[in-house]
C-alpha cells in the first residue's frame, strides 16, 4: 500500500459549488454517460454478429469501444455520484484505482488508435500485401502489445503515487484522481515526479500522434492517385478515425505536455478525453460509414423480426 500518513480519503473539489449547475451537469453527464454506454454496446453487438468481426478495421473498432466503456466507467460514476452529494470524498484506494485505470485504458486507447492508423495505412498504401499484413494474427498481437503498453505505462505512475506521503490538506482541485492533482497536495517535493508523469504520458502521447499525423499525411498523398470513388471511399473511413484521434489527443496535450504543475483548466480538457469522447465516437464511426450502417440494420433487424416471430408462435 502507498504512504498515506494520516490520510484515508479525499476530497474533490468536482466541477463547481453551485447547486444550480451540479444539477445541470448531473442531467447533462448522465446522459452522455446512457449515451456513450448505449452507442458502445450498440457497436460492439452489431459488429460481433456480423461479418465485419473479420475485417480488421472493425475488429479493432469492436476493442476500442470496449476500453471506451471500461474507460469512461472508472471516472463518471463518481462524478455523477458527487454532483448529488454536499460533501464530494473519494477514499484513497479508489482514488489510486482511478489513478490506475485511467492510464492504463487511456494508453490502451492509444495504441488501439494507433493499430486502426496501420490498418488504414496498409489497405490504402499496400492493398496487395493487405490480408497478409493483416492477418488475424498480427491484429491479436497488436491488440495484446496494447493492453500490454498500457500495464508499462500505468504501473510505474500508480507505483509513484503510491510511494507519495499524504498528510492534509487532502482535498483535490478535479473531479477525479490524476497524477498532476494528487503531486500538488503531497507533503513532499514532488517536482522530479511530475516531470516523470510528463516523460511517461506527455511525450507517449506526442509521438504517437506525430506517426498518426504522418501516416494519414501518406495516406492523403497516395489517394491521389486512385479513383474519384476510391478517394471518397477512403476519405470517409480515414476522416472518422483522425476525427477521434484529435478529440482524444488534442485536450491530452493540454494535460500532459506541459510544465509539471496544476492549471483552473484541467478539468475542463479532462472532460473532453474522459466523457465527450468516447461519447462521440460511436456517432463518428457510424454516420458516414455505409458498412456499419448496413451492418447494424441487418443485425438488429433479424434480433426484432426474430422476437417478433417468436411471439406470434406462442
Amino acid at each position: 500500500m502507498g504512504i498515506k500518513g494520516n490520510v484515508t480519503e479525499f476530497i474533490l473539489f468536482g466541477l463547481s459549488d453551485d447547486p444550480k449547475t451540479q444539477i445541470f451537469c448531473f442531467i447533462f453527464f448522465f446522459f452522455c454517460y446512457i449515451s456513450l454506454l448505449t452507442g458502445n454496446l450498440v457497436i460492439l453487438i452489431s459488429i460481433h454478429f456480423s461479418h465485419l468481426f473479420n475485417q480488421p478495421m472493425y475488429y479493432f473498432l469492436s476493442h476500442l469501444s470496449s476500453v471506451d466503456i471500461y474507460y469512461t466507467s472508472s471516472v463518471t460514476p463518481k462524478l455523477l455520484q458527487n454532483l448529488l452529494t454536499k460533501r464530494k470524498t473519494i477514499s484513497y484506494d479508489y482514488c489510486m484505482f482511478q489513478v490506475f485505470s485511467m492510464h492504463f485504458f487511456g494508453v490502451i486507447e492509444v495504441f488501439i488508435l494507433t493499430a486502426m492508423a496501420l490498418d488504414r495505412y496498409v489497405a490504402i498504401c499496400k492493398p496487395l500485401h493487405y490480408m497478409v499484413i493483416m492477418s488475424r494474427k498480427k491484429c491479436n498481437l497488436l491488440v495484446f502489445v496494447a493492453w500490454a503498453g498500457g500495464a508499462a505505462h500505468s504501473f510505474p505512475q500508480l507505483s509513484m503515487i503510491l510511494k507519495l506521503p499524504f498528510c492534509g490538506p487532502s482535498e483535490i482541485d478535479h473531479y477525479f484522481c490524476d497524477s498532476f492533482p494528487l503531486l500538488k497536495i503531497a507533503c513532499t517535493d514532488t517536482y522530479m515526479s511530475g516531470v516523470f508523469v510528463v516523460l511517461n504520458s506527455g511525450i507517449l502521447a506526442l509521438v504517437i500522434f506525430v506517426i498518426l499525423f504522418v501516416s494519414y499525411a501518406i495516406i492523403l498523398w497516395t489517394l491521389r492517385t486512385h479513383s474519384a470513388e476510391g478517394r471518397r471511399k477512403a476519405l470517409s473511413t480515414c476522416g472518422s478515425h483522425f476525427t477521434v484521434v484529435v478529440l482524444f489527443f488534442v485536450p491530452a496535450f493540454f494535460s500532459y505536455v506541459r510544465p509539471p504543475t496544476t492549471y483552473s483548466e484541467d478539468k475542463v480538457f479532462a472532460l473532453f478525453y474522459t466523457i465527450i469522447a468516447p461519447m462521440f465516437n460511436p456517432l463518428i464511426y457510424t454516420l458516414r460509414n455505409t458498412e456499419m450502417k448496413n451492418a447494424m440494420r441487418k443485425v438488429w433487424c433479424q434480433k426484432i423480426l426474430g422476437k417478433v416471430n417468436l411471439n406470434q408462435l406462442h
